[in-house]
């Protein structure tokens, strides 16, 4: 089950993506500091981040910055910032998604299942010869 963790200082809004994930499985746990983010992806690390940009420590984009020095989790910025040069400078700095606030639970909830699908490691494909057929899916040879 994967584990996201909500880093968001307006308890109302983490409350609802709390609902919404784990409505869809998702285990969850809600930070309201940058700074203890970066912390807990050092000691517990999640598999998604939704970060909000405006936090009472330092930024989201600050946080963002750091997380990338030591991890490639994905990250789903969560704002009230729309301005386009927010969402490119977001991508640019490492995010996977920007979100703007007011947003759909259920959306968010989608884009999270998305990103996960889309980091999910894939099958090895096998190399086959003339005399056998490795299926590495099924777990057969065929000779």
């Amino acid at each position: 089950m994967p584990h996201i963790l909500i880093v968001e200082d307006e308890a109302a809004i983490a409350d609802t993506l709390i609902f919404a994930l784990q409505g869809e499985g998702f285990t969850t746990t809600w930070l309201s500091l940058g700074a203890a983010a970066l912390e807990h992806q050092r000691q517990t690390p999640a598999d998604l981040i939704i970060l909000d940009i405006g936090l009472p420590d330092i930024s989201g984009f600050e946080t963002c910055k750091q997380l990338r020095r030591f991890s490639e989790v994905p990250v789903l910025f969560l704002s009230a910032r729309d301005a386009e040069i927010d969402r490119v400078v977001g991508l640019e700095i490492g995010a996977d998604d920007y979100v703007v606030k007011p947003f759909s639970p259920r959306e968010v909830a989608a884009r999270v299942r998305a990103i996960l699908k889309r980091m999910a490691p894939r099958p090895v494909v096998e190399a086959s010869s003339t005399l056998f057929r490795i299926d590495a899916e099924r777990v057969q040879i065929t000779y």
